[in-house]
C-alpha cells in the first residue's frame, strides 16, 4: 500500500473514533467515580491545591492533564465546567491509543496495524471508557507508548527512543497504581520472547542491543514526571513515599474485593457474550477469535526470527500474561479490562493480517475484508449503543453501579428550587447519606454555595426550617417523623435498585408550584 493511503485511512479510522468519542460526551449522567475524580480535580483547578492521596482517587496525572482544556472552558471557575469538559481528556486519549497503535506499522505490518486501529476505534469497550473521566484511558495510552517506544528502540537504539519510553513509564505509574501489574507483564514477555525466538541474524539479542549510556536517561525520564506529578511540583514532598506506599494498600484491596469480587472469567465472559434480561447482545468475541489466531501465527514454526515477528510474540505474550492477571485478581470492575484489550485488539489485528495471507489470493484477502468489514459494523452498532440508548442502562455490560438517569430529574429540581428561593444559589441544603450513596451529589451540587454533607441524622443536628434537604431512603425514613407535615418528600433514582429522598420545605414547594402553573 502506497504511503497516501496509508495515511488516507489512518485519518478515516480516526475520524471514525473521534466521532463514537466526542457524540453526547454530556448527555449520560456523572458515575459516582467520576464525580470523586471531578471533584478532586476541582481543588486543583480553583485553588491550585492537590495532595496525593494513596487511599483513593489514584495517580494525578488526569488531574494535571485536564487543566489545560478545564482552563480553555473556564478558567478557574470549577462551576462552569460541564461533564464534556472534563470527559474530553480520556476521549482524546483514546483516539491516541488508536493513533499509537498505527506507529507499530513497521512491526506488525501495514495491514495489521490498519485493522487493529480500526477495531480500537470501534469497540464498545474503548469506545465507552474513552468517554469516563477516570485513569483506565490514560493508562492504556501511556502502556501502548510504552510499547511503541520500546520496541523501535530494540531496532534502532538511540537517546531520544529511550527517553521516550522512560517518560510513558514515569506517566503509567504517575496515573494508576496497578501500572504495577503491566510493568510485571511487559518485563515477562521480554523475557519469554527472548526464550522462544533467540538471537535475530544480523541484530542479535534485545539485551546487546541495550546501550549503557541509555540507562539513566531512562531511568531519569521516568523519575521526572513521577517525582513533579507526585510531589505536586515540590510542594508536597510527602506524596512520594506515599506513592511508594500505596502498593501494600491496593494489594490488600485486590485481595479484599467485597462486593466487587467476581469469578476468574468475568472479564471473559463480558467479551464473548453478555446479555441481561430482554436487553441486546454484547460481543467483542471478534477480538477474542482473531486474536486467538494471530497468536497461534506468532508462534508457527514457519515464522523465521526476525524484529517483526519478535514484536508479535511480545504482544502475544504480554496479551495472554496480562489477561491471566487480571483474571486472577478477584477485585473486578469493567473498566480493569483495558490494559489486557490493548492487547487483543493488537493481536486481533495481526490475526487477521495473517489470515488475509501475502495478498497473493484476492479472493482469499476479499473473503477477510470482508469478514472484518461486517465484524467492524458490528463493533460500531454496539458502540452507538452503547453511547446512546444503553449509556446508563444495565442491560450494557460496560455499566457498572452507574448512576440513573433519573437522577438528573433530581438535580433539576433542585435547581428549579434555588431559582425561586430568595437566596438563589446560596439557599441552604442538607445531605444525609453514607459516602457512596452521597456521590455524585458533590459534583452537581458544585455551584451551592452552602451545602452541607452528614453520614447520619444525628450528627446533622437540628434540621428544621432548611429549604431543602437530601438523603438516603434509609435516613429518609428515620427523618419523617421529624419533618412532620412541614415538608413535601419526593423520591428519585440514584442507582439501580436506590433512591435518594428531597424533602423540601412546604412554602418552598407551594411557591414552586405556583412559578410552574404561571
Amino acid at each position: 500500500m502506497k504511503k497516501g493511503g496509508f495515511i488516507g485511512l489512518c485519518l478515516l479510522i480516526a475520524a471514525g473514533a473521534l466521532f463514537f468519542r466526542l457524540r453526547n460526551l454530556d448527555r449520560r449522567p456523572m458515575h459516582h467515580d467520576e464525580a470523586n475524580q471531578a471533584v478532586k480535580f476541582g481543588d486543583l483547578m480553583e485553588r491550585g491545591e492537590y495532595a496525593y492521596d494513596p487511599d483513593d482517587h489514584h495517580g494525578p496525572s488526569l488531574y494535571y492533564l485536564s487543566l489545560p482544556i478545564a482552563r480553555l472552558a473556564a478558567g478557574r471557575d470549577f462551576a462552569a465546567l460541564d461533564e464534556a469538559d472534563l470527559r474530553l481528556v480520556p476521549a482524546l486519549f483514546g483516539l491516541g491509543v488508536v493513533l499509537l497503535i498505527f506507529g507499530l506499522m513497521r512491526g506488525l505490518g501495514t495491514n495489521a496495524a490498519l485493522a487493529a486501529g480500526a477495531l480500537a476505534a470501534l469497540s464498545p469497550a474503548a469506545v465507552f471508557f474513552s468517554r469516563f473521566y477516570i485513569q483506565e484511558t490514560l493508562l492504556v495510552f501511556f502502556t501502548a507508548g510504552l510499547i511503541l517506544a520500546g520496541w523501535r528502540y530494540r531496532n534502532h537504539p538511540s537517546g531520544g527512543w529511550a527517553l521516550a519510553a522512560g517518560l510513558c513509564a514515569g506517566m503509567m505509574f504517575s496515573t494508576k497504581e496497578t501500572s504495577l501489574i503491566l510493568f510485571g507483564t511487559m518485563t515477562g514477555s521480554v523475557l519469554f520472547t527472548m526464550l522462544t525466538q533467540g538471537p535475530v541474524p544480523g541484530v542479535g539479542t534485545p539485551l546487546r542491543r541495550i546501550r549503557p549510556r541509555h540507562g539513566p536517561l531512562f531511568l531519569g525520564a521516568a523519575a521526572l514526571p513521577a517525582v513533579l506529578l507526585f510531589s505536586s511540583f515540590l510542594s508536597h514532598p510527602r506524596g512520594i513515599l506515599d506513592s511508594l506506599m500505596s502498593f501494600s494498600i491496593y494489594f490488600q484491596r485486590a485481595g479484599e474485593a467485597g462486593w466487587h469480587s467476581q469469578p476468574w472469567h468475568y472479564y471473559l465472559g463480558m467479551m464473548t457474550w453478555f446479555r441481561h434480561g430482554a436487553g441486546p447482545a454484547w460481543s467483542e468475541a471478534l477480538l477474542l477469535g482473531l486474536g486467538l489466531f494471530g497468536i497461534v501465527c506468532a508462534f508457527l514454526p514457519s515464522r523465521r526470527a526476525t524484529p517483526e515477528i519478535g514484536l508479535a510474540r511480545f504482544l502475544a505474550f504480554y496479551t495472554l500474561l496480562t489477561t491471566f492477571a487480571y483474571s486472577l485478581i478477584s477485585y473486578k470492575t469493567p473498566w480493569n479490562l483495558l490494559p489486557f484489550h490493548l492487547g487483543w485488539i493488537c493481536m486481533a489485528g495481526w490475526g487477521a493480517a495473517c489470515l488475509a495471507g501475502d495478498g497473493r489470493s484476492r479472493l482469499r484477502s476479499l473473503a477477510v475484508l470482508l469478514l472484518l468489514g461486517a465484524g467492524l459494523w458490528h463493533l460500531g452498532a454496539q458502540s452507538g449503543r452503547a453511547v446512546g440508548r444503553y449509556a446508563a442502562d444495565p442491560r450494557n455490560p460496560y455499566v457498572y453501579a452507574h448512576t440513573s438517569p433519573d437522577f438528573l430529574h433530581l438535580v433539576g429540581r433542585v435547581n428549579d428550587l434555588a431559582r425561586i428561593h430568595p437566596d438563589g444559589r446560596r439557599m441552604l441544603i442538607r445531605v444525609i447519606a453514607d459516602p457512596y450513596r452521597t456521590w455524585p451529589l458533590p459534583w452537581y451540587l458544585r455551584g451551592f454555595e452552602r451545602v452541607g454533607y452528614w453520614t447520619d441524622v444525628a450528627s446533622a443536628g437540628d434540621i428544621l426550617g432548611t429549604p431543602v434537604i437530601i438523603c438516603s431512603a434509609g435516613a429518609a425514613e428515620t427523618l419523617a417523623p421529624r419533618l412532620e407535615e412541614g415538608y413535601i418528600t419526593e423520591f428519585f433514582g440514584l442507582r439501580p435498585g436506590e433512591l435518594t429522598a428531597v424533602h423540601i420545605r412546604r412554602d418552598i414547594w407551594l411557591e414552586f408550584m405556583k412559578e410552574r402553573s404561571r
